[in-house]
């Protein structure tokens, strides 16, 4: 199980922002940038390599989700939304994840 299932499931508390039926947002506990928002779903996907096709929905809700939070966190001069995926990729945790991240001028490429 991974530690975003944990938070999921209200084993491991986190600073919520947004939660529905589909997914849920959360403060980056080593944020990169003022604004570091994670948004995951609530089904268990290891990574963007395992989607299919029945994962339009969560993945497309997902990112709705993180442009909303974006405007309401006041991002409007511009924020990045990233996804890592597999070990190469820098993912860290098995569960995808999207990292909203603004609140200051983001440089590229970013490592």
């Amino acid at each position: 199980m991974s530690v975003f299932k944990k938070i999921i499931d209200r084993e491991i508390p986190a600073d919520i922002v947004f939660e529905d039926e589909l997914c849920l947002a959360f403060r980056d506990i080593n944020p990169q940038a003022p604004a570091h928002i994670l948004v995951i779903p609530k089904k268990e996907i290891v990574s963007l390599i395992d989607l299919t096709d029945e994962d339009e929905q969560i993945v497309g809700r997902c990112v709705l989700v993180a442009t909303k939070i974006a405007a309401k966190e006041g991002l409007s001069a511009g924020y990045r939304l990233i996804v890592n995926c597999g070990d190469d990729g820098g993912q860290e945790v098995p569960h995808l994840h999207f990292h909203l991240m603004g609140g200051r001028k983001l440089t590229w490429p970013p490592g």
